[in-house]
């Protein structure tokens, strides 16, 4: 079976009248959407109801699926200790969720789980849709408000099972691949299911919101909302990482699982409500599946415009750049190491990830004649995937330095999981070569723009590449040099600067 439904929902703890204290006036249209929204979940009378949730556990590289019987939460972290839930896991489908993901190679599964407390983006969709049972069911007025019975527990405990699931820093197309892979096995198990998509939008909406403003938060609001009023949701995977960072987004990641569940399907959709007030986004959307559709299959449909993107990225490529890339694609395809030698025209493991015939022009005769460290970056959707490289050569050639880097910015930087071949058509590859470094007497003499760092501390040593995103001052660069080499901020260090050239 199906999905039954699916609700785009936020999860300020405020909107519970117990934390609130009659701040919840506010936000009184964002209450009575919601309330909608919890009637028509208990109106389905679904076996189980799936919850994504930001604020369940996260993982970089990984999904994390809660295991166990069951979990218990309260909002006595804001203050409400009254208001608490214990709820029943559904075990049989977190089994089949991990057996498919266990078959496919997919980042998901039990693992990891470091409490089995319910998290806030979890218990305030849960209070909501516990009030609305007790309302189908004949609640008294005042067990109807509290949502509880008189010993303060949720009650209607075995009306459904849960299965609560975290997001991760993979990117968007991974957290589409989780929602097909809920949908089949929320049709292999026969559940009547409905799926939560919990989050808020952007919390850069107001100068007196609790993060401020940015210009990023209004429009990622106005674009979010547009495209799931419309079920538009092929569009959710090409919002820009930066630009989801820069609007303090919280929920995207959850909307994208959503969207995947409902691959290949005709769905309705309707826009309850989206308020900003507080200077945090409050959006929700109903979705409810319809027939097969082919021409919604976006997934399908992105990787295809991703692998001709490629395409016309590798035309533009230098060759540094194009010997990183088919050395990464190489060692994730077949476990090759290519040679610098057969890395030009009709080379032997030189070949493109789609298997096209490979006709790049043989390596310039610097990269076999001399030696210089080198850093390999690997971007995905705009975030970093990986990045591994050498102060100084450790290979024979520049060549080798750029192979075995590359390899390693693929499979063995310890912050990300291994690439994987799917992903092969959606990198973004630099190449930086890097000059002698000099030593330096102080800060004042370097140049973000201009310089990398390196810092020192007896064994200890951190380098940061110069020009970074993100990094717009010599202290914020010394600051995370130091970190990458686990120095602390007062320690003293000698300094040392290089230049580099960049290829992209």
């Amino acid at each position: 079976m199906p999905i039954l439904a699916a609700f785009m929902v936020p999860h300020p703890p405020m909107i519970v009248p117990a934390v609130g204290r009659g701040g919840e006036a506010q936000i009184r249209e964002t209450t009575a959407a919601y309330e909608q929204a919890a009637e028509e979940i208990a109106a389905l009378q679904p076996d189980t109801i799936i919850i994504t949730s930001p604020h369940s556990i996260m993982y970089a590289d990984y999904f994390h699926i809660s295991p166990g019987k069951g979990a218990a939460g309260s909002f006595a972290e804001f203050g409400a200790p009254q208001v608490s839930f214990d709820e029943e896991y559904d075990e049989e489908l977190v089994r089949a969720i991990c057996d498919l993901a266990d078959r496919n190679g997919f980042p998901a599964g039990t693992l990891g789980e470091r409490n089995r407390q319910l998290d806030h983006g979890t218990m305030v969709p849960l209070w909501f849709i516990r009030q609305a049972y007790d309302r189908l069911q004949g609640a008294g007025p005042e067990e109807e408000e509290a949502g509880q019975d008189s010993a303060g527990q949720s009650k209607a405990r075995q009306d459904f099972r849960l299965v609560r699931i975290g997001l991760s820093g993979l990117p968007l197309t991974d957290h589409y691949r989780l929602g097909q892979l809920l949908r089949k096995a929320v049709f292999d198990t026969g559940r009547r299911a409905v799926l939560i998509a919990s989050g808020d939008l952007s919390h850069k909406l107001q100068d007196y919101g609790p993060y401020g403003f940015a210009k990023e938060g209004p429009a990622y609001d106005e674009r979010v909302m547009d495209v799931c009023g419309r079920a538009a949701f092929g569009e959710l995977l090409d919002f820009e990482e930066d630009f989801c960072e820069k609007a303090a987004e919280c929920g995207h990641r959850s909307f994208v699982i959503m969207a995947g569940a409902f691959d290949g399907q005709a769905v309705h959709a309707q826009r309850l409500v989206h308020q900003d007030v507080t200077g945090v986004g409050y959006g929700i959307c109903t979705f409810y599946p319809g027939g097969a559709d082919d021409s919604r299959r976006f997934l399908d449909q992105y990787m295809e415009k991703a692998r001709e993107a490629c395409a016309l990225r590798r035309e533009g490529e230098d060759p540094y750049v194009q010997l990183a890339r088919r050395a990464l694609e190489a060692y994730v395809l077949r476990r090759e190491v290519i040679q610098p030698e057969a890395s030009g025209a009709g080379g032997s493991g030189s070949g493109p990830a789609d298997g096209t015939a490979d006709n790049e022009a043989a390596l310039p005769e610097e990269l076999l004649t001399t030696q210089a460290g080198a850093f390999v970056s690997v971007h995905e959707g705009g975030a970093l995937r990986g990045c591994i490289g050498t102060i100084g050569p450790t290979r024979p050639t520049l060549a080798e330095e750029i192979i075995g880097n590359a390899i390693s910015a693929a499979t063995r930087d310890p912050r990300f999981s291994p690439i994987r071949p799917e992903e092969l058509p959606l990198l973004e590859i630099s190449v930086d070569v890097l000059g002698q470094p000099e030593d330096i007497d102080s800060e004042d003499d370097l140049d973000v723009k201009r310089y990398g760092v390196i810092v020192t501390n007896g064994g200890r040593r951190g380098l940061l590449l110069p020009d970074l995103e993100g990094v717009d001052t010599v202290r914020r660069q010394v600051e995370i040099a130091k970190q990458k080499a686990g120095i602390r901020p007062e320690e003293k260090v000698s300094l040392q600067r290089f230049e580099v050239i960049r290829h992209e």
